[in-house]
């Protein structure tokens, strides 16, 4: 039986994320979801270099599970093929709200 595969999307500091993995979950640690074995393609396979999966590959390449913060999820879908990685500019006029978060104390 094949694993499913998600498209993950969240913001991390101001941007918006899509990532693929075979694992979502809620975190042991509360107010969290986990997100593991993310899928990259293997490095080096096609003709042509995509900056932005080789960025997200070097950003996330000893990540084991990744607990992101349920307010940073925008969407989770359960997908048949992985399509492109993305980073985006979180303010692109798009229709994506970050929930608000109160500001560190001292800020």
């Amino acid at each position: 039986m094949r694993k499913p595969l998600y498209k993950v999307t969240f913001f991390n500091q101001g941007k918006v994320y899509e990532l693929y993995a075979r694992h979502v979950a809620s975190s042991s640690l509360w107010g969290f979801t986990e997100v593991g074995d993310l899928v990259f393609e293997p490095a080096g396979e096609g003709l042509v270099v995509d900056p932005t999966e080789e960025r997200l590959r070097d950003e996330f390449k000893d990540t084991r599970m990744l607990h992101l913060p349920m307010q940073a999820i925008v969407r989770v879908e359960e997908v048949d093929k992985r399509g492109a990685l993305a980073i985006r500019d979180g303010a692109t006029g798009e229709k994506i709200m970050p929930f608000p978060v109160m500001p560190p104390k001292g800020r």
